[in-house]
């Protein structure tokens, strides 16, 4: 089961895009918002760490220890963003992005959590 491998590979990719100062030169063929990729980052976290932990038997208590562990990691790495770096300010927008993409990861995953069970 390679799914915790997963989630935790998506935990470290957020933590070191955050955090690390990047002198690539992204080419941007869509605009698109800084906020549109808070937004999916913290979607996709989520949903990894849901996956991660649905076969446990107790996987309905774990929802809300994730949900809380995602915000709170969210909203650790903006304030990392605002101590430890020059270059990278934190922003509660940013944190409003990463907690609607983490709660609405919630919703989608319980609407096709039978359906996603299958795998």
């Amino acid at each position: 089961d390679n799914a915790i491998f997963i989630a935790v590979f998506f935990t470290i990719s957020i933590t070191i895009g955050s955090l690390v100062k990047s002198d690539l030169i992204a080419v941007e063929i869509v605009s698109v918002s800084d906020k549109t990729y808070h937004f999916m980052a913290y979607f996709l976290l989520m949903l990894s760490w849901l996956y991660a932990f649905l076969k446990k038997k107790s996987f309905t208590q774990y929802v809300k220890y994730i949900i809380i562990g995602c915000i709170a990691f969210g909203i650790i790495i903006e304030i990392l963003q605002g101590v430890v770096t020059s270059y990278r300010t934190a922003s509660y927008l940013d944190i409003v992005a990463n907690t609607i993409g983490v709660l609405l990861a919630v919703v989608i995953f319980h609407v096709f959590e039978k359906k996603i069970s299958v795998f």
